[in-house]
């Protein structure tokens, strides 16, 4: 059964002028890592990641707060590259309060010119 679905839309160009003290304060050491292994779309990158997070959060049917901090959701890749999102902390508290300890998490991220997008689908 679906619990809930989040879809994000953001401008590429807003992370560009972001400082590194920001960028560590949002995202996780390895999505800094693998935004940075490939320079000339490292705001796509990061883009991406966002959505994804927004998404969860729409999804989830809650926002950034006191109890869900940036780095509580982040992106990683499976060896072929799948887009999967890891839940910690607060995120994860709020997710199996609402959703339960068998929650499955779905995640599409694309992006196209000067947008990226992403999509969440939580499974109950």
């Amino acid at each position: 059964m679906i619990f809930g679905i989040g879809l994000d839309l953001v401008e590429c160009g807003r992370f560009l002028d972001w400082s590194a003290f920001k960028k560590q304060r949002i995202f996780t050491k390895k999505e800094l890592e693998y935004a940075e292994a490939d320079i000339a779309n490292s705001e796509r990158h990061l883009a991406n990641f966002w959505a994804a997070r927004e998404a969860f959060l729409k999804a989830l049917g809650c926002g950034f707060g006191d109890d869900i901090n940036f780095s509580d959701v982040s992106v990683v890749h499976s060896e072929l590259g799948q887009p999967e999102l890891v839940v910690t902390g607060g995120a994860k508290t709020t997710l199996k309060a609402n959703v339960g300890n068998d929650a499955r998490i779905f995640v599409s991220i694309t992006d196209q010119g000067d947008y990226s997008a992403a999509v969440v689908i939580i499974e109950k």
